[in-house]
C-alpha cells in the first residue's frame, strides 16, 4: 500500500500538492467532506453505536457520545445529545455550562473520568466500533485508492497521538492507524 498521510483540511491545494505530489488523492473525512467520506466524521449519525461503559445504551454518533457524557460545573450528561442525528448542535461548551469536570464513566457512572482516561475509555472504543461495524465499505474503498497512489486524509486536527492531550485527537489519524493495523493501545487504570 503506498503512503497514507494525514494533513490539515485548512491547507491550500497547492501546499498539499507540493507536499504529497500531484498524483496524491486527497480525501476529506470531516463533517464537510463529500459522500462517502463524510461518514468518517465523528458527527455522522450512523446510529446504534454502543455507548462505552453503558451496557444496553446506544447513541447516534461518536461525537454525540463524547459530548453527551461530558460533565460541566452547571450541567451533567445529556442523553438528548446522544440521539441528535442532525450533525449540528452537538457541541456542549464551557461558555454555556461552565468549566468541564470530566466525562461521566458511562450513563449510570458514579464518577467522572479525566480527559486522558475518557479519551481511552470512551472516544477510542466508540470510534473503533464505527470503523468495525459501519465503515467497512468505505475502508475497502480507501484501500483500493491506496493500492496505486498515495492517499492523504484531510481533517481539521492533525494530532495523531492519543496520549497528546494538548490538542484534540484527529479522527483521520485513527482511520490511518486502523488501515495500517496500528490501533492505539488502550491503557486504562484499574
Amino acid at each position: 500500500m503506498p503512503i497514507l498521510g494525514l494533513a490539515s483540511r485548512r491547507l491550500a491545494v497547492t501546499t498539499l500538492t507540493a507536499r504529497y505530489g500531484a498524483d496524491a488523492h486527497f480525501v476529506d473525512v470531516t463533517s464537510r467532506g463529500p459522500t462517502p467520506w463524510v461518514r468518517f466524521s465523528p458527527f455522522y449519525p450512523h446510529g446504534a453505536i454502543p455507548v462505552p461503559l453503558s451496557p444496553g445504551h446506544t447513541a447516534v454518533s461518536v461525537e454525540g457520545i463524547w459530548q453527551g457524557l461530558k460533565v460541566f460545573e452547571r450541567a451533567d450528561i445529556d442523553l438528548a445529545v446522544m440521539q441528535n442525528a442532525t450533525m449540528r448542535g452537538l457541541k456542549r461548551t464551557v461558555a454555556r455550562y461552565g468549566p468541564v469536570r470530566g466525562h461521566r464513566a458511562g450513563i449510570a457512572g458514579d464518577h467522572c473520568l479525566p480527559y486522558d482516561e475518557a479519551r481511552q475509555a470512551i472516544y477510542l472504543p466508540a470510534y473503533r466500533w464505527v470503523l468495525d461495524h459501519a465503515l467497512q465499505p468505505e475502508l475497502a474503498q480507501l484501500r483500493r485508492l491506496a493500492a496505486d497512489r498515495s492517499v492523504v486524509l484531510l481533517d481539521y486536527e492533525t494530532n495523531a497521538d492519543p496520549a497528546d492531550l494538548r490538542r484534540p485527537l484527529a479522527h483521520a489519524a485513527l482511520v490511518l492507524a486502523y488501515l495500517q493495523d496500528a490501533w492505539p493501545q488502550v491503557a486504562l487504570a484499574g
